[in-house]
């Protein structure tokens, strides 16, 4: 697999990687100043199994982390990924 890098689309509210003509992407919506809410992640069936959704979601949380905002995990995907990572619990939003 090549190396890519993490575009975040601030118009689209998305960030994604394309790699080999595909594209994968987590999607959110901003709540308020504060929040936002991680919703929807897809990669298409030649890019998994790459890491390229875990790199994808590690680097959305790091910009919330850089700009203040707390995360709900909105998808599957993404709570598991934070089950994992435990490191970004201080910006998640777990209330329901």
């Amino acid at each position: 697999m090549s190396e890519f890098e993490v575009q975040h689309d601030t118009e689209g509210h998305k960030f994604y990687a394309r790699l080999d003509g595909h594209e994968a992407y987590m999607t959110y919506k901003q709540v308020d100043d504060t929040t936002l809410v991680y919703d929807h992640t897809f990669v298409p069936q030649e890019l998994r199994g790459k890491g390229v959704a875990g790199t994808v979601v590690n680097r959305a949380l790091e910009y919330a982390r850089q700009q203040g905002y707390t995360v709900v995990p909105g998808c599957t995907y993404v709570r598991n990924y934070l089950q994992r990572h435990p490191e970004f619990e201080d910006i998640v939003d777990t209330s329901d």
